[in-house]
């Protein structure tokens, strides 16, 4: 979860001066800055489940990127799948 929340302040300042650089306005800027991310965040920590999830399932560990997993390796051999997502495809 830390990770998620490091992630989260991270996406909070970029969308926020990005809102902020195309609009010229604060209110517009911390707007999205709070609507977005908040939603984005959500999304990540889902998917950091689901891909745990989906590692449990096929043997490989379950593992993240950054956290000591193998993901990438795909569980091809070679450490490889050979495809641009990294996952292994039966």
């Amino acid at each position: 979860m830390t990770k998620t929340l490091s992630f989260a302040c991270v996406h909070f300042t970029v969308a926020f001066t990005v809102g902020y650089l195309l609009t010229g306005s604060i209110a517009v800027g911390g707007t999205v800055a709070l609507v977005e991310p908040l939603c984005n965040t959500f999304a990540y920590h889902l998917h950091e489940k689901v891909w745990a999830w989906l590692g449990r399932r096929n043997g490989t560990g379950g593992g993240t990127d950054g956290d000591g997993g193998d993901a990438g390796s795909g569980g091809a051999p070679g450490g490889s799948s050979g495809h641009a997502c990294g996952l292994f495809h039966a």
